[in-house]
Order: C-alpha cells, then structure tokens, then sequence
C-alpha cells in the first residue's frame, strides 16, 4: 500500500478496504505436524490389502501385505499373507518382533475389525488382542477415526506398491512372489528415507537395542496356530512333517485335526482329543 502512496487510515478502513478488494485469506488449513518418537517407543501396522497380480501362466493371486513399521528409525517389515484374520495379525506380529529383535513399548493400529470391537459404548480393544499385548509387554494404540495422518510413517511406507506394481506377469509362482515382496522389504530399508534423510536400516542399528526382549517360547508358541486337517490312512496313521502318527483304528479314512502344542503333536477328531505324540 505504501508504494502506491495509498492511505487508508484507520483499522477499520483498512478492513473495508480489504473485503473491497477481496483480499481476505483463506480459511486456514489444519496442519498435522509431523511426531517423533524416541527409539523403541512406538511402531505402526497396516495392511496393503486385496492386490491382484497375474503371474506369467495367467494365474490370478490376490495379495495381502502385512506392513510393520518401527517409528523412530522407519525400519519397516513386510510380510506376504493370504488373508487378514486375527491369527495372521498375531503371526505377522510374531514375525516382526523376531525379524526386528524385540518389542517396542506401544504399537499403533488402524480401527482393523481384527483388533477393534465397535460396541454401544464406543470403540473397544479385542480381549485376545488385549491379552497377546500384555503377555509381549506393549500397549495397543488406535488411531483416531478417519484420522489416517495419525500413522503416516507407515503410510509412507506404502510406496512400495510402486515397486511391486511392476512385476506383474513377470513372477512364476507365489513362492517367487514372496521372494520379490522380500527384496522390496530389503530396498525399502536400505534407501535414505525422506523424513530422516538416512537409510532405515543405519538408524535401526541404534533403535533396536531398545527394544524390550520377546516373551519365552513358551508365550509365543501359544499363540501360534499349527492346525492342519489330514486323512488317516488305512495302516491307521496320520503323516505330518515327513512322520506317521498313530490314532485309534475307528478313525482309518476319516478327516482329523493336527495342532502342534508346544513340543506335542495333539490329534482331533472334530472338538475330540483322540491321540497326543
């Protein structure tokens, strides 16, 4: 204004002024800065879900990704599922505290209908996911409803579809698709992230010897799902892992359930326990 030599005088014309000329600003945008936390503090789960991929021979796979993602280093783990059940969550869990050496004090989740319960009262934390939280030692944060910016760390992370896009009928076999979304896993973790600048897997170094230890195996095996149908052969056994297992000869040609418990083979027949090895 003081170059046009323009005098407007008083506040109140200048506001005048200012909605004269339609000057007014916009409406201010909320910003969402960005948060760090301190190493071993948090990570962040999501999943890439319902990819579909062609392979070479035409065959169709739908592909889950499970994406773990610690939050001061945004050293990231992937993994390849089927589908998205509760047990894959727990499993995948398993996996990247073991991949990643340890447990971090919290882990953030999206409102995933695995881990949340919707109730009268409002949203509530799954009791199995409750209880496999405490026997690991974290504490289950949700992110907000429709606040996604609140786990954008893991969100970023997401770029890897970029990467994965492009091998489309280019693989043979599902066992070569787990091999490719590993290598992206690895690609991810070695370029200089954008936030920090440095490659995830030098910060990692640092973060991971905050990490709390895994529980004893015998916690982790409990949650571990080692269910498998089989048909009793005629000689009255089962196989399993290259083994024969014996059950009762009533059970030759029928279907039974194989769950490994610990370091015991437990056989069912429907909801019956019919032999133990």
């Amino acid at each position: 204004f003081l170059n046009n030599n323009y005098d407007i005088g008083t506040y109140s014309n200048f506001v005048k002024y200012v909605n004269k000329k339609g000057l007014k600003p916009s409406k201010k945008t909320k910003c969402h800065p960005r948060f760090e936390t301190p190493p071993g503090g948090q990570a962040q789960v999501d999943w890439k879900e319902d990819l579909k991929l062609i392979s070479k021979y035409g065959e169709e796979f739908i592909v889950n990704v499970f994406n773990y993602k610690l939050g001061n280093s945004r050293y990231c783990y992937f993994e390849y599922r089927k589908s998205k059940t509760q047990q894959n969550v727990i499993e995948c869990l398993i996996s990247a505290f073991k991949a990643t050496g340890g447990v971090p004090k919290e882990i953030l989740f999206d409102n995933m209908k695995t881990v949340v319960n919707i109730t009268p009262e409002g949203r509530k934390i799954n009791n199995k996911l409750k209880a496999f939280a405490d026997d690991f030692g974290f504490k289950i944060r949700l992110c907000k409803p429709r606040h996604s910016y609140t786990k954008g760390k893991v969100e970023a992370a997401n770029k890897f579809i970029d990467w994965l896009l492009p091998y489309n009928y280019e693989f043979k076999t599902e066992k070569d698709l787990i091999e490719i979304i590993k290598a992206i896993n690895s690609k991810v973790n070695q370029q200089p992230n954008q936030a920090t600048g440095v490659p995830p897997i030098l910060l990692f170094q640092k973060e991971k010897e905050y990490l709390s230890p895994l529980p004893c195996n015998r916690i982790i095996e409990s949650y571990m799902n080692y269910e498998l149908t089989a048909k009793v052969h005629k000689d009255s056994l089962v196989h399993y892992k290259g083994n024969k297992y014996s059950v009762p000869p009533k059970y030759i040609d029928k279907e039974v359930t194989l769950k490994r418990i610990e370091n015991e083979l437990h056989i069912y027949f429907n909801t019956d326990l019919i032999s133990v090895h």
